[in-house]
């Protein structure tokens, strides 16, 4: 075989189908485009145009807020998996396992924003984690082996006091109903006018 007879298979490359070349040719006149109008034409941009109406996307109201471009990625691994990577022997059990070592025994391709371990499978193995996240009932299993699960992700923050209207509700819950806390808040004021005289 010479290098001038090398060629692809049949059918491997395709003739790109040109159009506007006669109506013999299937896709002539029109080409392609269909009959008058605006789309006919080029730079025609009418996606969500309702015709001069106020688009959908623009009447409908905007609220809330979507963690989703903000949220960490994270692996999620059973722990059936580490135990089968500690039997075959790509994990050791002696150092303490975290993303780079699930990562070099090819559980994951890439560390992402950390591992989330959970507890589906069978585990047996003596073995120290450190984690972004983990499961309950992946805790349960790994500290019923004997192990610990060490968690890398910081704690919540705790929820801020209620003020104003939030304060009332929250007043309102606590008592049992809407009588008790109005009671309590007026008591509160009588409080303060004593005080206020007695200071005088």
């Amino acid at each position: 075989m010479k290098l001038h007879e090398i060629a692809d298979n049949s059918g491997a490359r395709k003739k790109r189908q040109r159009i506007g070349r006669g109506i013999g040719s299937g896709m002539g006149k029109t080409g392609g485009r269909g009959g008058k109008g605006q789309t006919a034409r080029a730079g025609v941009a009418i996606k969500g145009f309702e015709g001069g109406q106020m688009p959908l996307h623009r009447r409908l109201p905007k609220r809330g807020f979507r963690n989703t471009p903000f949220a960490v990625k994270l692996n999620e691994i059973n722990l059936g998996a580490v135990q089968r990577a500690l039997d075959a022997g790509t994990l050791d059990a002696a150092n303490a396992i975290d993303v780079a070592a699930m990562v070099k025994a090819g559980l994951m391709r890439r560390a992402k924003g950390g591992v989330k371990l959970l507890g589906g499978g069978e585990f047996r193995a003596k073995a120290e984690f450190a984690v972004w996240r983990a499961s309950k009932s992946a805790i349960a299993a790994v500290e019923k082996a004997g192990g610990s699960v060490k968690i890398l992700a910081p704690a919540k923050a705790e929820p801020a006091e209620p003020r104003g209207k939030n304060k009332r509700k929250a007043l309102e819950a606590a008592k049992g109903g809407k009588g008790e806390a109005k009671k309590a808040e007026g008591g509160n004021k009588k409080n303060k006018a004593a005080e206020g005289k007695d200071a005088g």
